[in-house]
């Protein structure tokens, strides 16, 4: 078996489901060190992170990944335990082949043979790790993004090992992402009883032209390769069950994926001020998730155009697309961010996998992206 299959084997049999990283970065510090690396372990709350680096000053290179995963669901709907990797056909299964220990597990054997053939090296490169990427991702690279802020620490590049690809390896790349932004709003009311509908006050009936007006709004027309921003409601509540009862309160929770036209104060202030224009009653919550960032043309880019043409045998789509990754926390460091990585076509679901032949390409595609940047 090849360096990269056995290090992510290795890494999916420890069931690191987050905020767990259960000794998958200690493991990979490790070899990091071993490779010459200095390791910095930032244990956060409930969280363990890792910054590896190797040589100094800029410019900064920073891989950027994840040792956690999601839960794998019922065991038995798996053909094998998906803490227990296994191949077959040229295809390895576990969770988080692809969503990333494959890359993570790329990252490293990278880094190791690019600092063996070049130890002199200009520049810093660095290996970013953490393991609340899946989870609230509070105490993740999120926190240590404020950490480095405060230590003046700079990013020149980042590239995340996000599963990008879409049929074939490096036919994608992911040059920004949009911003996420959530909403938990609770409308108040007056309990009553509907024969009595004068006596009561019907938070539904309240909100129904408050929620039509907001899902209806057209907020822009996109950004560049950006789609339009879109309101998605996920989620209405009301009522205590019985036909009889007008509901007291009603709850929405709601979601906006945005471009870099918006920021989240912007949005936040538009819809309350929307909600206090129809005369409701009632409080919202806000989670911001992170803002939108888009990598504009440049070394970065050029690069990674080059490389992933060179694996894939065309040159790449450039997208903005998907949900959100830790990039998001990086970018506001004034660093450009790019990600590269696997086919996308299992994550997160029953028998998660990933190519064989794509996972042994990954690291020489990661180094290729190394060498030609510093």
């Amino acid at each position: 078996m090849s360096d990269v299959l056995d290090l992510t084997r290795d890494l999916i049999a420890r069931p690191s489901v987050t905020p767990e990283d259960a000794g998958c970065q200690a493991l990979i510090a490790t070899r990091l060190q071993a490779a010459g690396f200095h390791c910095e372990h930032l244990r956060l709350g409930e969280v363990d992170n890792l910054w590896a680096t190797h040589g100094s000053g800029a410019p900064v290179l920073v891989l950027l990944g994840h040792t956690d995963v999601v839960p794998p669901g019922p065991r038995e709907a798996w053909a094998s335990d998906p803490f227990a990797p296994q191949v077959r056909d040229g295809v390895l299964y576990g969770r988080g082949a692809a969503d990333m220990k494959g890359s993570v597990a790329a990252f490293v054997v990278a880094a190791e043979r690019f600092v063996a053939a070049r130890p002199d090296h200009a520049g810093t490169l660095a290996v970013l790790l953490t393991s609340d990427e899946e989870g609230d991702a509070i105490d993740g690279v999120r926190h240590v993004a404020r950490l480095f802020a405060e230590r003046g620490q700079g990013i020149d590049w980042c590239i995340t090992g996000e599963p990008s690809s879409t049929a074939k390896l490096g036919d994608l790349l992911r040059v920004g992402r949009r911003g996420s932004l959530s909403g938990t709003l609770t409308v108040k009311g007056v309990q009553g009883h509907v024969a009595y509908p004068h006596k009561a006050r019907n938070p539904i009936h309240q909100a129904a032209p408050a929620l039509a007006e907001l899902t209806a709004r057209h907020w822009d027309d996109g950004y560049e390769s950006f789609p339009p921003t879109s309101l998605q409601v996920s989620n209405i509540h009301a009522g205590t069950g019985a036909n009889n009862v007008i509901p007291g309160e009603l709850q929405v929770a709601f979601n906006l994926r945005y471009n870099p036209h918006w920021d989240a104060p912007r949005l936040e202030a538009e819809i309350e001020g929307l909600l206090h224009r129809h005369g409701l009653a009632f409080e919202l919550r806000w989670h911001r998730s992170g803002e939108p960032f888009y990598t504009p043309e440049g070394r970065l880019r050029d690069v990674a155009r080059q490389v992933l043409g060179e694996f894939a045998g065309a040159p790449p789509e450039e997208s903005t697309g998907g949900g959100t990754s830790d990039a998001r926390f990086i970018a506001p460091l004034g660093a450009q961010c790019i990600e590269v990585g696997p086919v996308n076509a299992s994550i997160h679901q029953v028998d998660e996998h990933v190519a064989v032949a794509d996972l042994e390409a990954l690291p020489d595609l990661y180094q290729r992206l190394v060498e030609r940047l510093l």
